[in-house]
């Protein structure tokens, strides 16, 4: 198994955990794993989740609470109604209120 392989689950095992209503950054899954400098690899894991696995990949945000690219979801909107749906607000510019909804793991 090449490292980034056990990493990509390493992360997906994080990201599961992630409860409903709330949602946490790249940055503090790569800081979780001990790794603070990969965020970026947090969200290639991210794009790289399983299909049908059922991770909820819609919870994880950037660090300013803005959400992913319209095509990591397959459509506009989608990202934003998936947290909608259990309660998660956003301010004015369309982030996350990461001071309501952030869970450090």
């Amino acid at each position: 198994m090449r490292t980034t392989d056990n990493f990509f689950e390493r992360v997906w095992a994080v990201a599961a955990k992630v409860p409903r209503g709330k949602v946490t950054t790249y940055g503090a899954i790569a800081r979780a794993l001990g790794s603070p400098g990969a965020a970026r690899t947090v969200g290639w894991a991210m794009r790289a989740a399983p299909a049908g696995s059922q991770l909820p990949c819609h919870r994880v945000v950037n660090a300013t609470g803005a959400l992913s690219p319209d095509d990591a979801f397959g459509g506009a909107g989608i990202q934003q109604s998936l947290l909608e749906s259990e309660g998660v607000t956003f301010d004015a510019q369309g982030r996350v209120d990461l001071k309501r909804h952030l869970w450090i793991p």
